[in-house]
């Protein structure tokens, strides 16, 4: 989605200015070119220096300086762009956008473009509150300008409430997004469409009193990625996800989980499918009979008895209806391989993604998998790449899968 998209990003002046760094670096790694301007104040949070060695461009920071204006003038630079963003987008560039003001490189830059802009505020929860600050979003957004974020939690000055910088992720899901919607690809000239596919991602929780669970470590970031890649290609995708903190992934639709049955269910519920890939990591058991009330430590600890949960990946390989075309993912810490192939002929399904999650592995919370793909034809070593890139790759996969006959 974001190969060869050329991103201006402006970097204004707040402590979330850090994570503008990570956000060149999740652009980069997914094939963007990114270019940067950076105000005087944004300069007082990051280097030009860390920026220039991340985007691997020149940095932009002074309206009048001779050289860039011969080599790279502020118009040039604001039209060369197939999205700006501005992140951080403080309350003072927002209201410079708003009343139209150029006093600075970014402001004039801003002024100058004919390309679409996307905004993630930050500032403080009294701040973004404030009725000038919120006029002039409503200003800007009925100018056309997108917004992400901000989100709520804890701030840097020491408040709690609404104010935060979206995630470098959400802002990137964000910008995925803008292109999906702007494409000039018709959905019918994608290689996957009229093809259904249900994605299953993240953990499971399963209660034992309303205060307690057992899940475990998985993030839903290859999960995730995995529908993203295959809405990509054009097919209607549902992603069924267990609790994650990933963000959703654009063109896709979204079903919320939290137990095993509940997934299983929505599965079922989604069918009919062509595709089926089965990555999260469902919990094997759950408490037999999980307590109304939170448990007290009145003595001692209570006994758990466990029950097997349902087997998803093996419930969809066999029932009545079954998709053309079922994958599923095989965590294990040893015995990677091995695992897989026994796996693979045990839940009657056509190909296993097996990756080692051992915790020296930084797999589970990681961006990062090494897999081999397991199908009847024969063990797959693909190697160390990232969670995207194992994604795309296994979209490709399926696509060549249907593209050769198979139904």
């Amino acid at each position: 989605m974001l190969a060869d998209r050329r991103i201006l990003l402006i970097i204004a002046g707040g402590i979330a200015a850090y994570k503008s760094l990570d956000l060149i670096r999740r652009l980069r790694e997914r094939g963007a070119s990114v270019r940067c301007v950076l105000t005087r104040a944004g300069a007082q949070f990051v280097t030009p220096l860390a920026v220039a060695s991340l985007s691997e461009q020149k940095v932009y920071e002074d309206l009048f300086s001779l050289t860039d204006e011969s080599e790279m003038g502020h118009i040039r630079l604001s039209r060369e762009a197939d999205l700006v963003v501005v992140a951080p987008a403080t309350a003072d560039l927002l209201g410079k956008m708003a009343a139209g003001l150029a006093d600075d490189l970014a402001s004039t830059a801003l002024l100058a473009t004919d390309k679409p802009v996307l905004v993630a505020p930050t500032m403080n929860v009294m701040m973004w509150a404030h009725p000038a600050v919120q006029a002039n979003m409503a200003t800007l957004q009925a100018r056309g300008v997108r917004r992400v974020g901000p989100g709520s939690g804890d701030l840097a000055c020491g408040e709690v409430g609404s104010g935060r910088m979206a995630e470098p992720l959400q802002i990137v899901a964000a910008i995925e997004e803008f292109f999906a919607e702007t494409t000039d690809k018709p959905l019918a000239d994608l290689p996957l469409a009229g093809r259904r596919a249900i994605v299953t991602s993240g953990p499971t929780r399963e209660p034992i009193d309303p205060v307690r669970y057992i899940a475990n470590r998985s993030s839903g970031k290859q999960g995730h990625a995995v529908a993203a890649a295959l809405a990509r290609a054009g097919a209607e995708t549902v992603l069924v996800s267990g609790p994650t903190g990933e963000p959703d992934p654009p063109g896709v639709a979204i079903v919320r989980v939290e137990t095993a049955r509940e997934m299983l269910a929505a599965c079922e519920q989604a069918m009919p499918a062509d595709i089926v890939v089965c990555a999260a990591a469902v919990v094997d058991w759950r408490p037999a009979d999980a307590a109304p009330a939170k448990l007290k430590k009145n003595g001692p600890a209570p006994p758990l008895l466990l029950v097997e949960n349902p087997d998803i990946l093996a419930t969809l390989s066999s029932g009545p209806g079954r998709p053309a075309l079922i994958v599923g993912f095989a965590a294990e810490t040893n015995d990677v391989v091995a695992y897989a192939q026994a796996k693979l002929k045990k839940k009657n399904c056509d190909w296993i993604l097996a990756n080692d999650v051992s915790p020296a592995s930084g797999t589970f919370g990681g961006e990062h998998n090494t897999v081999h793909l397991v199908s009847a034809d024969g063990v797959e070593d693909w190697p160390r790449l990232t969670k995207r890139e194992v994604a795309e790759r296994l979209a490709a996969r399926v696509v060549d899968h249907f593209a050769t006959g198979n139904r």
